[in-house]
């Protein structure tokens, strides 16, 4: 008997996780399903090989088995097409009805939907003012969602009572044939609940949940930032016949700012200064989110300066440290001056410039650098 590299009819490596096998499988599966290869007699066979090779490297101890004394080792154990050993034992609809589904559009493995179902995730967007996220708050909110019908209790019968469906027999699946393969589908008539409501809730129609806006009230913590999101249990939909809730996300928004703008942990700012404290120096208030605090702004401040206030940032809902502000300051150029402060400026330009580069250190290294960069231009 030739021996059969398993790995290789997959397309995978022995390293594969289950995950792999699994995608390499479902991959194979449809190139060489018969139905999608009527005018190839082979494509039957290299589809039964794949699915020999997905039924034992899916079982880690058959697995291991094969890897340590080879294919005659495991051939007993799954059967298959000529040469894999004996028939294939079990159900195909069983066994892969998850990846046929791709092929046939049929219902997957598990996939049985009788009895209560839990209710899907909601997700919703909230805008909050920057202090909101900081400090946290309380918000009450309106959503459409689905809830569970109150007169039925979300069964959907009027009076509690159903009947099993005589189509697929309560299982809430029908088995259809396509070609050599039978596949699991959701019945049709009670859509997977194995059971028929006779007598259906005048108030939901038998479905079990009406829409409606749900009030909820949603407790930012403080700290949330930008694109945050939050997670409240069991307030999403309503299940369907009685099932649990599904979650509800919140997806925070924060607004700009006036005064800040956050990068993490971190404010930054920007502060206005005149040209007397910048040359000078002296003292400003500065806003921070406990109120304001005084800056000591030293003599020659440069505009463009920035200063570091540690401590007065943003308290973090996840390290709950504390980040720093940052605040730029820039000297503002007087307006609209009397002419008293017109002769006075004149003054003063008189003298610095009788002083040279002694009150302007960075002009000449500027000049310089700009006469440079015309001399290679011209020359």
């Amino acid at each position: 008997m030739a021996q059969k590299d398993l790995y290789k009819t997959l397309g995978i490596t022995k390293s594969a996780t289950q995950a792999e096998i699994k995608k390499a499988f479902k991959r194979t599966a449809m190139k060489f399903h018969p139905d999608r290869n009527v005018d190839d007699p082979s494509a039957q066979d290299k589809f039964k090989e794949a699915q020999m090779a997905y039924e034992i490297l899916k079982d880690e101890r058959k697995r291991q088995t094969y890897d340590q004394y080879g294919f005659d080792a495991v051939s007993g154990q799954g059967g298959g097409p000529s040469g894999f050993g004996g028939g294939f034992q079990g159900d195909v609809g069983d066994i892969f009805g998850d990846i046929f589904s791709d092929i046939f559009g049929g219902g997957r493995r598990g996939g049985r939907s009788n009895g209560p179902q839990r209710g899907r995730d909601v997700q919703i967007e909230m805008t909050v003012e920057l202090e909101e996220a900081i400090n946290g708050i309380n918000k009450e909110i309106n959503i459409p969602t689905m809830v569970s019908c109150e007169p039925c209790h979300g069964s959907g019968s009027k009076d509690g009572e159903t009947k099993s469906c005589q189509t697929c027999n309560g299982i809430g699946q029908v088995r259809m044939q396509q070609g050599m393969f039978s596949v699991q589908q959701a019945c049709p008539d009670c859509r997977g609940k194995g059971s028929i409501i006779s007598n259906p809730c005048g108030h939901c129609g038998g479905q079990g949940r009406i829409n409606e806006n749900k009030k909820l009230n949603v407790k930012i913590p403080a700290g949330v930032d930008q694109g945050d999101r939050i997670r409240l249990s069991g307030k999403g939909e309503a299940g369907p016949q009685g099932g649990p809730a599904g979650d509800l996300y919140v997806d925070i928004h924060v607004l700009p700012h006036d005064i800040f703008i956050r990068e993490g942990d971190s404010l930054f700012c920007e502060m206005p200064i005149d040209f007397s404290t910048a040359c000078l120096g002296g003292e400003i208030n500065v806003p921070t989110l406990m109120g304001e605090v005084m800056l000591k702004v030293p003599a020659e401040t440069q505009s463009g300066k920035q200063f570091r206030l540690r401590g007065k940032g943003v308290k973090s809902v996840r390290s709950h440290s504390t980040g720093d502000l940052y605040c730029k300051v820039h000297v503002e150029t007087p307006v609209n001056l009397s002419a008293e402060q017109k002769e006075l400026l004149k003054k003063l330009d008189k003298t610095i410039k009788a002083a040279g580069d002694k009150n302007n250190p960075r002009r000449k290294g500027w000049f310089d650098n700009v006469k440079s960069f015309l001399d290679k231009m011209t020359g």
